[in-house]
């Protein structure tokens, strides 16, 4: 008897989209191919493993979890990351034009953290890969240009230079600043910074200018502050004086300085009032402080835009100031500032 026929093979499935391992990360979709559809992020069933990408339907979308937005859903989820995606999530929720338009490679530059962290976060949130989610952040930042819509002319024409891209980041960052911050916010670190009998600020690397800027502007209404501003013994070794009638300033520009971390806790420890002045709503200040201060910092600049972060300084310093010109009118007189 001969040898039973081999049962037919079926034809082998055709591949679907390449994953993110296998295309040039970070590469924007293109309209013709990747038209602009809600792809917000989903959470992965219970039986899949944690982190696996979700499987898209077929028609090419996939559904809004409760009709929440990107940055919404990266908030919620914001404690399951790890400490590199948390960076990777603090710089999309506080910068999601850049989000929607830069590279992998480009976003992870600007995070301080690797492409390939960026493309796990990406899976990490149900997406197949980093084009994914990048046509989520192009969606929500389409509505939100809608809804801020006012009718009102840009500051520069499209075909603007380089050098007026950045003064129109500046700009935009310093409007973005003043819509996050109410009243109530700046009226309580105001009063918390005129009635502390005793200022600690801190602020390393590039933010040391700020802080110490800071200390100048009250020295000039003879409020005396301190400022950490290096990793140096000496330096750390001030915070040892912080007790409940101080007040403790910390500055931050993405993930904080170890030691800005450090004094907050202790801070807090000591039931001293705390005020984190930072460019990430989910940063990680912000957790050990009383008042919080937010500014924006987006630009297309190799580096952050700090021009918002020095009108939120100066402004500080004029609220102590507003409070009682009277108080401070023969020091401005002497001093020769007006």
């Amino acid at each position: 008897m001969g040898a039973a026929p081999a049962a037919p093979t079926s034809p082998a499935p055709k591949l679907g989209a390449r994953s993110c391992r296998e295309s040039p990360e970070g590469k924007p979709p293109t309209g013709a191919n990747h038209p602009a559809v809600s792809k917000t992020a989903t959470k992965s069933s219970p039986a899949k493993s944690r982190g696996a990408p979700a499987r898209p339907a077929r028609n090419g979308r996939s559904s809004r979890p409760n009709g929440k937005t990107l940055s919404t859903y990266i908030t919620e989820r914001f404690d399951e990351f790890s400490r590199s995606q948390k960076d990777v999530a603090r710089y999309i929720v506080d910068h999601l034009d850049e989000a929607a338009f830069q590279t992998a490679e480009e976003l992870a530059r600007r995070a301080n953290t690797s492409s390939s962290t960026v493309v796990r976060f990406s899976q990490a949130l149900g997406f197949e890969g980093y084009p994914e989610l990048q046509q989520a952040a192009i969606e929500e930042y389409r509505h939100r240009e809608a809804d801020a819509g006012d009718g009102t002319a840009p500051l520069f024409d499209f075909d603007h230079s380089e050098f007026e891209a950045s003064l129109a980041a500046d700009h935009a960052n310093v409007e973005e600043t003043v819509r996050n911050l109410t009243r109530e916010q700046v009226e309580a670190c105001v009063t918390a910074l005129a009635g502390a009998h005793r200022v600690m600020i801190v602020g390393l690397d590039q933010l040391a200018f700020f802080g110490s800027y800071l200390r100048h502007l009250l020295a000039l209404l003879d409020i005396r502050a301190e400022v950490i501003a290096s990793p140096r013994q000496d330096s750390i070794t001030r915070l040892s004086r912080v007790d409940e009638d101080s007040l403790v300033i910390a500055f931050s520009a993405g993930r904080a300085h170890p030691i800005v971390v450090r004094a907050m806790k202790l801070a807090k420890h000591r039931r001293a009032t705390t005020l984190a002045i930072t460019d990430a709503t989910l940063s990680e200040i912000g957790e050990h402080s009383d008042l919080t201060l937010y500014y924006s910092s987006n630009g297309p600049s190799f580096t952050r835009s700090n021009t918002s972060l020095l009108a939120i300084v100066q402004a500080l310093a004029h609220g102590v100031y507003a409070r009682d010109k009277g108080a401070f009118a023969d020091r401005i007189r002497i001093l020769k500032l007006k």
